[in-house]
């Protein structure tokens, strides 16, 4: 049985020697066939220079140098797509979950004989606002989605060669990686999972956060644009009434309608509310418009990785070209 262990490196040179050291010694409770990629996704530290010596004192160190910086998820999946593992087990680098984990993920992964063991939060830390705009999001995201997914579920994720077969499919630019995650389906089993206090600078700013929250409802959910649509319904059949109830104070009661200060209120709260359901509509819109491009993934400049001799070469990723090719439809 082979393992692959796929991480994710952006700006985290300090942590890649430490996470190399404890993922190794863990997997090598579970087998000695192990390989370990690292996707550097655009980090402008020396992450790709330390990845890339530790490959030459280990032959079982791959590693994908991006040519840039394309987020978390899409790195996440590159290096999916490259492991070659009977089961894959996807981490950050960070430290923020302990490599250690891995042990209980197998352990549960075989008890429940299931395709995917996965880490949720218990307890959830972090400041009480953060917490708070977590558990929103969930809520919400249960309200509007079409489907359900685990809350404060984590990165880490021990799976089977089939599940990372289906998974790699879906090839969504503006999507939701936990989405992703559930909408593939198999059998899943949750591991509960201690985080460790980050200490570093997190690249997920409150504006990210809130860009990533309205690409995962748009990728999974189309009930927005019902309820655009049953809003109209309800204000034109308000509407409706209210101009019935104008006619007969007039023909019968002899009042004549007065009140332009709520005339001009009634103008703008309506204009507000045109605007809001057009924002809603060009967001589903601009999802559709940047899918529909059928650009490439991601772009791989170089991958490192064992050659003749036990020399550590780069060399340019040609599988992916033929694969961006074909989506370009070339």
């Amino acid at each position: 049985m082979m393992l692959s262990i796929v991480s994710t490196m952006y700006q985290s040179e300090r942590y890649i020697d430490e996470f190399y050291r404890r993922i190794l010694a863990e997997a090598e409770k579970i087998t000695n066939d192990i390989e370990i990629i690292f996707v550097n996704d655009g980090s402008t530290d020396n992450s790709l220079q330390q990845a890339v010596a530790l490959g030459k004192t280990n032959a079982s160190i791959r590693v994908i140098d991006l040519s840039r910086n394309f987020g978390h998820h899409k790195a996440m999946m590159t290096g999916l797509e490259h492991a070659r593992g009977d089961l894959v087990f996807l981490i950050d680098v960070d430290l923020e979950e302990p490599p250690e984990i891995l042990g209980s993920f197998y352990e549960a992964l075989t008890r429940e004989k299931a395709d995917v063991a996965y880490g949720i939060q218990a307890p959830r830390h972090g400041p009480w606002l953060t917490r708070t705009l977590a558990n929103l999001f969930y809520t919400f995201f249960e309200f509007l989605s079409d489907y359900s997914i685990p809350q404060h579920s984590l990165t880490a994720r021990l799976m089977t060669r089939r599940y990372v077969n289906e998974l790699v499919r879906f090839k969504e630019h503006l999507s939701n990686m936990i989405g992703l995650w559930e909408l593939a389906g198999f059998k899943q089993v949750a591991v509960p999972v201690r985080k460790n206090p980050f200490k570093g600078t997190t690249t997920y700013t409150f504006r990210r956060k809130m860009v990533a929250a309205i690409y995962a409802i748009t990728a999974f959910s189309s009930k927005p644009l019902r309820y655009i649509a049953y809003l109209g319904f309800v204000m034109t059949l308000l509407c409706a009434l209210y101009v019935v109830e104008l006619i007969i104070e007039y023909f019968v009661f002899g009042r004549a309608p007065t009140g332009w200060t709520s005339l001009i209120v009634s103008v703008w709260l309506l204009g507000g509310i045109i605007l809001f359901c057009l924002g809603i509509i060009s967001t589903y819109l601009a999802v559709i418009f940047v899918e529909t491009k059928d650009r490439p993934y991601t772009v791989i400049r170089h991958i490192y990785e064992p050659g003749m001799a036990n020399q550590y070469i780069s060399k340019p990723d040609s599988s992916s070209r033929e694969n961006s090719n074909t989506r370009l439809g070339a």
